[in-house]
């Protein structure tokens, strides 16, 4: 089939946004040819070298960057960012619509930004219209923000605010109408998306790894000696939640164990604080922001990851422990959620905080002292990622989906002549 895509971040060798949007037309391209909208300002050079290096014949590129605004991306704030994303859309579509044209697609997708509460324009195509990944629908529950600063609640507040604007956009309930299928990335925004009149929503997280990235990770042995290492990975944000896993930490009361933060940001100066005064300053171990390949090396020397994050749509490192043969503590919340089982470890009830860390406390202290668990949850964890969370189980659902829609949109053409021949009269009753 004839694709069009829409990745507004698109770039080999990256993660999050960027990531996504490579990954997922890359595989698609393994089945069909496909057509991808995107910006060269950011990724472009990157992708051409890439494609010069390890061509994919079925991937063509078309760049193009706004006339008017075109560097307010630049800017470094998340509002410019969000005004020229919207505006880059708006012309995607005019590109798209002259392309169409031209070529005549039979499905587009809109990939990145994953991002329910901003339209794609290009719904508005006379072809079905594969909306997702999309996520952003997660919030920390209300009775978790006790534990937030001002300047941390304001920024629920402003992101809740920014929400409600985008679901009251007429082009966002467009976009939701128009499309034959929604991917959303976790349950919380699948039931935003049924409210705005959705009906057709797969809840599928948005990221993954690739083959060669799974069988990496899996170089990387269990520890045997003690102490018994747990890690959390991230950036030093209230809503990443990394304050209940060192009250919980502390609650278990594990002499013979560690715990490694790796990350930076605004909450570091608060969660050092923290460590101190729950005395278990000289058990945790802050690393700050490391390379890649140096926080994969650190994730290598512990045993557990704790990530108790309130509202995460993706959470790539679950993915990345597991693949390395690591349980992984986590709220039953957003994208982890998904991503973990009771075989490859614990989900907390995100309730209360007291409740939650005393939880999170009970799941370190069983980790810790059952070695056997911990290579029964990380084998399990290797075996779930290779079988639900490549790049490639992705790209083959993809392809499935849009032969469903396309054989659907098929059967619906044919309906008014089969209506036609069925009410008309046989001749011997003339």
């Amino acid at each position: 089939m004839k694709i069009l895509m829409s990745a507004y971040s698109c770039e080999p060798g990256k993660g999050s946004e960027r990531g996504v949007g490579w990954n997922v037309v890359r595989e698609v391209a393994k089945y069909h040819e496909v057509w991808v909208l995107t910006r060269f300002d950011e990724s472009g050079e990157a992708i051409e070298a890439e494609l010069a290096r390890n061509p994919v014949p079925n991937l063509h590129f078309v760049y193009f960057n706004l006339p008017i605004l075109g560097s307010l991306w630049r800017w470094g704030s998340s509002g410019a960012m969000q005004i020229h994303y919207y505006l880059w859309q708006i012309q995607a579509y005019f590109v798209a619509r002259r392309l169409h044209r031209e070529i005549g697609f039979e499905v587009a997708q809109h990939v990145t930004f994953v991002k329910y509460s901003n339209p794609s324009f290009l719904s508005l195509l006379p072809v079905p219209f594969v909306w997702g990944p999309v996520g952003g629908g997660e919030s920390a529950p209300k009775e978790f923000w006790r534990d937030f600063s001002w300047r941390a609640k304001t920024y629920e507040i402003m992101r809740d605010f920014v929400r409600f604007l985008g679901e009251l956009d007429p082009f966002v309930h467009l976009t939701a109408k128009k499309s034959a299928v929604v991917s959303a990335t976790t349950e919380d925004t699948a039931k935003r998306l049924y409210k705005m009149g959705v009906s057709n929503v797969e809840v599928l997280s948005a990221i993954g790894l690739t083959k060669e990235e799974i069988a990496n990770l899996a170089e990387y042995g269990m520890p045997d000696a003690l102490p018994v290492r747990f890690i959390s990975i991230g950036r030093l944000l209230h809503w990443k939640g990394f304050h209940l896993g060192l009250r919980a930490f502390a609650q278990a009361n594990l002499p013979n164990a560690e715990y490694w933060i790796l990350g930076d940001g605004s909450e570091r100066d608060r969660l050092h604080t923290l460590a101190q005064d729950l005395g278990i300053a000289q058990q945790v171990k802050f690393w700050g922001e490391l390379p890649r390949e140096e926080t994969l090396a650190k994730l290598g020397e512990c045993h557990v990851l704790v990530h108790p994050s309130l509202h995460d749509s993706g959470g790539l490192v679950c993915m990345e422990a597991m693949a390395t043969g690591r349980p992984v503590i986590c709220l039953d919340l957003g994208g982890p959620a998904l991503q973990v089982t009771e075989e490859t470890g614990f989900k907390i009830s995100a309730n209360h905080p007291d409740q939650a860390v005393d939880d999170l406390s009970k799941a370190m202290i069983s980790v810790a002292k059952d070695p056997e668990l911990r290579l029964r949850m990380g084998q399990a964890g290797q075996k779930l990622t290779t079988e639900a969370f490549s790049w490639q189980v992705k790209g083959e659902r993809l392809a499935e989906v849009y032969e469903e829609i396309v054989a659907q949109k098929e059967k619906i053409t044919k309906q008014p002549e089969l209506r036609l021949r069925g009410t008309q009269t046989p001749k011997a009753y003339r």
